[in-house]
């Protein structure tokens, strides 16, 4: 079965011998083999959530739960990133930053759904925006090379496509306002 504490001491131990997202992403492989057993040892979603399973200056472990057609705008992380899908879908659309003369900041460049079991990582300078376009929860473990909450990253207005320091209290009512639409559904 899957262990939350013994998959945070593969992950550290990983990032302590490679610091790049190589090393994370072999450990994130193992587990996502069997991505039933992750759920199991995480249990199924009850509620979208950010449950930081580890936090340090190197290393952020978070299991994200995204609500049923929850979606999160563009923001970038300044590090790299391993995302290991265990439950449902995670769809994920590129960005790139353009000057264009309507004052946005952001093109759309490519976009990649992820599945149950699919591993994938991202580069630190990646800009991207999630939606789990399913009517049910999806559950990923994220692992970052660094502090994911410290100061110092970016998000883009969805609308106007303009770049703003990151919201991390956004982020949070972001996840309450999903479990508030699954309880009004």
């Amino acid at each position: 079965m899957f262990d939350r504490e013994r998959f945070v001491e593969e992950c550290q131990a990983a990032v302590a011998a490679d610091p790049t997202h190589k090393a994370a992403r072999e450990v994130m492989l193992r587990a996502m083999a069997d991505p039933a057993q992750v759920l199991r040892g995480l249990g199924a979603p009850t509620r979208a959530m950010v449950d930081v399973l580890y936090r340090s200056p190197e290393l952020t472990i978070l299991n994200l739960v995204w609500g049923a057609k929850m979606t999160i705008q563009p923001h970038n992380h300044r590090m790299w990133a391993v995302i290991g899908i265990y439950s449902g879908r995670e769809d994920n659309i590129f960005w790139r930053r353009v000057e264009g003369s309507d004052g946005r900041m952001l093109e759309a460049a490519g976009a990649e759904a992820l599945s149950t079991g699919d591993v994938a990582p991202l580069g630190r300078d990646v800009i991207h925006s999630v939606t789990n376009p399913i009517p049910r929860f999806t559950g990923a473990l994220h692992v970052y090379g660094g502090d994911f909450f410290a100061p110092g990253r970016s998000q883009w207005d969805p609308g106007r496509l303009t770049e703003e320091p990151y919201d991390s209290v956004a982020l949070k009512q972001a996840f309450e306002d999903a479990n508030a639409a699954l309880v009004r559904a």
